[in-house]
């Protein structure tokens, strides 16, 4: 039976992934912290069955159907000890909690700037019905589903939709933020290893929120460079037209290439929520980056 149950607990950790959950496996700063602080608060936490674990043993102990000095009292309703017990402890961790959740909102604030020796990677992304549009101002370029970069750089996002509301996510490096039509938020991440991770929308969105990935790719900066270069070569431009076209509804949309992108598209792509007769490609910022 015990040899049984070991084979069993092996198969289900084998079944997890265990080795490459990013929750137990961190590829970046981000979640190095959030990994650790998911693991005090859970250390805290358990804090409380101490005291169980105490009384239990007192209680079976000393009521026990044999011990016949234990004084029979029917009337009694309160004891001053159990009651600073049972009130006290909870207290105590619902304080350290509230400490915790405080000193690391500011810490793992998204908008906040990872410390680097080197200039962040500005990406600017788009959600839309079911992909994601990675836009890369510096280097004048644009992906579909495909978010590449260099490790030990940070990155620096700047997260808009241009549909519904999505949730952008890459698990392995940690911080989850709401992607909206109008808005901006920001999101500052970095890997410390080359790798591939996943990325995804976390909030439903339709048809094809199911199948809305997209691979994160930490590499080197000489391959990062080379990748960028091998994007420049891609005979499609991402203008007015071709962004409409790609803005309408797919589902597992193919990792597409765009060697030049119409300048402040992304901007575009906020304001016009706010001026809905604006359209793309037809205001003075409609020129191609070469």
């Amino acid at each position: 039976m015990t040899r049984a149950l070991l084979f069993g607990a092996c198969l289900l950790l084998a079944g997890c992934g265990l080795s490459t959950a990013p929750i137990v496996d961190p590829k970046g700063p981000v979640t190095l912290v959030e990994r650790d602080l998911l693991f005090t608060a859970a250390g805290v936490m358990l804090i409380v069955l101490i005291p169980v674990w105490i009384m239990a043993i007192v209680f079976v102990r000393r009521y026990r159907a044999a011990n016949r000095k234990a004084a029979y009292r029917p009337d009694w309703d309160f004891s001053l000890p159990i009651e600073f017990v049972v009130w006290s402890v909870p207290a105590a961790i619902v304080v350290t909690l509230g400490a915790l959740l405080w000193a690391h909102t500011h810490k793992l604030d998204p908008y906040r700037a990872l410390d680097s020796d080197v200039a962040p990677l500005q990406v600017e992304v788009v959600a839309q019905d079911w992909k994601w549009l990675f836009i890369y101002p510096e280097q004048q370029i644009a992906v579909v589903n495909e978010l590449v970069f260099p490790s030990g750089r940070p990155l620096s996002l700047r997260i808009t939709s241009d549909t519904v509301m999505n949730s952008f996510f890459i698990p392995a490096l940690g911080s989850q933020i709401y992607a909206m039509a109008g808005m901006q938020t920001r999101l500052n991440l970095k890997a410390d290893e080359p790798g591939r991770f996943m990325g995804r929308n976390m909030q439903y969105s339709g048809d094809g929120f199911s199948q809305q990935y997209f691979e994160a790719i930490s590499v080197s900066q000489e391959d990062f460079e080379a990748w960028v270069a091998k994007v420049k070569q891609s005979s499609e431009a991402l203008d007015g037209a071709a962004y409409a076209a790609l803005a309408e509804p797919s589902i597992k949309h193919p990792v597409t290439y765009y060697s030049a992108v119409e300048a402040n598209l992304f901007d575009g792509i906020i304001e016009k929520y706010a001026n809905p007769g604006m359209s793309h490609g037809t205001t003075s910022g409609s020129s191609l980056g070469q």
